[in-house]
């Protein structure tokens, strides 16, 4: 029997410190109930992300089954990572289980440890802050930039210290952020820059696919990513060296002359054949996919243009983002009622929302490392912001139901 002593413990807030941020917190997620039997109203419940996988993903996969190549050395793999780092700018491609494993393979792979620090936005998923843990590092945070809520790189260098090593600068829902800045900087301080790329496939960045923009970048594959494998995610580079080491890395670190002989440590990140297999279908398609993001954001941009209380980040110069997710902020005087109560009323016409990222100061896992300082844009996307259904399998109809379900929550009609 485990002794409850030796339990991972979670990190718990004090109740004052509960009270300080309580306002910044979304309520429970409500209960996703079926559309109303009414005329115009879906047949289904509409939910924030579904895949399309009507191409080549059911030939490809059953090939796996049939040849039985199911393990990560199959051929899907390689001819994965050769197609989709070719479509993204990069010359190498290393396919692993997650993206989360991908971003901890990329800093891994520099050799980072106790004592270096690796700036990120706090306006991220949780992974970017974890992967920066895994291996020893402490992350710090930069606050959001009010226009497109990636990290606001006007702040960075004000965070560079003698221990850091790296930024990871993250294309916050497709929206890419401003390279150039920041590869001046890192020039500057002789810092690295790994791009986390994992919600912005086909974006584009001063002409530049997004993903060969730094010296690495790495991508998830997540079920409601717009290229999924349903748990997957990959690194791309163009540096020969670091890609045959992140390689080695993901597969235990395996020597490449005697089996079962480790000289360091590795880890076990590696990719299936059939993930591969779906991903290569999907990669076949990906202009086609981002296509669709891109015009359901224009369907949504031109109905919701005039409803007051509600904004949606800015399309910066010299970029082409993707609209991974179709976000929105919730202005409760000029709405009409709040982002929860939106989402409750919403969630009661069939319609599934997802709130913003909790900013990782607010995580309780990293609350006290950053207790001193402040954040107020991403505290502000935290407390107004939510997404819509996004997804590719989305049609115009469907839209304009959601639309209309918006503004019926504003009226309260």
């Amino acid at each position: 029997m485990i002794e409850p002593r030796r339990l991972l413990r979670p990190a718990t807030l004090t109740d004052a410190e509960m009270r300080r941020i309580q306002h910044l917190l979304p309520d429970q997620d409500p209960v996703l109930c079926d559309p109303p039997q009414e005329p115009g109203s879906p047949r289904h419940a509409l939910h924030v992300c579904e895949p399309i996988l009507d191409g080549n993903e059911l030939l490809y996969v059953t090939e796996c089954v049939r040849s039985n190549w199911v393990s990560s050395g199959g051929p899907f793999v390689t001819k994965f990572e050769e197609q989709f780092a070719a479509l993204v700018g990069c010359e190498y491609g290393i396919a692993c289980s997650s993206g989360t494993a991908a971003l901890h393979l990329a800093l891994a792979a520099q050799g980072l440890g106790p004592g270096d620090e690796v700036i990120i936005p706090t306006f991220t998923m949780i992974a970017t802050a974890n992967a920066v843990s895994y291996t020893g590092a402490r992350p710090i945070v930069v606050d959001a930039h009010e226009d497109d809520w990636n990290i606001d790189v006007t702040q960075i260098e004000a965070k560079v210290t003698p221990r850091t090593k790296c930024i990871v600068i993250v294309h916050t829902y497709g929206q890419p952020a401003r390279m150039d800045v920041v590869h001046e900087i890192a020039q500057r301080h002789q810092l690295t820059v790994i791009e986390d790329s994992a919600e912005a496939h086909g974006a584009e960045y001063r002409g530049r696919a997004v993903g060969s923009l730094g010296d690495a970048a790495t991508f998830s594959f997540y079920g409601n990513k717009i290229v999924t494998t349903g748990e997957g995610g990959m690194v791309t580079t163009n540096d020969a060296t670091f890609a045959q080491l992140v390689r080695r890395l993901r597969d235990h670190a395996f020597s490449s002359d005697r089996h079962f002989w480790h000289e360091y440590l590795g880890f076990n990140y590696r990719m299936t054949n059939l993930q591969a297999a779906l991903g290569l279908a999907q990669t076949e398609r990906l202009s086609e996919l981002v296509e669709r993001r891109r015009t359901l954001r224009a369907q949504y941009d031109a109905s919701l243009k005039n409803v007051p209380g509600i904004s949606v980040p800015a399309e910066m110069p010299h970029t082409k983002s993707v609209s991974w997710m179709y976000t929105i902020l919730v202005d409760e005087a000029a709405f009409g009622c709040s982002r929860d109560d939106l989402r409750r009323s919403l969630a009661r016409r069939g319609i599934e929302t997802r709130t913003l990222f909790i900013p990782i100061h607010l995580q309780p896992i990293y609350f006290h490392q950053f207790l001193s300082e402040r954040f107020p844009i991403a505290e502000r996307l935290c407390r107004l912001g939510l997404y819509l259904p996004s997804g590719p399998t989305m049609k115009e109809p469907e839209v304009e139901y959601v639309v209309q379900s918006i503004r019926h929550a504003a009226t309260g009609q």
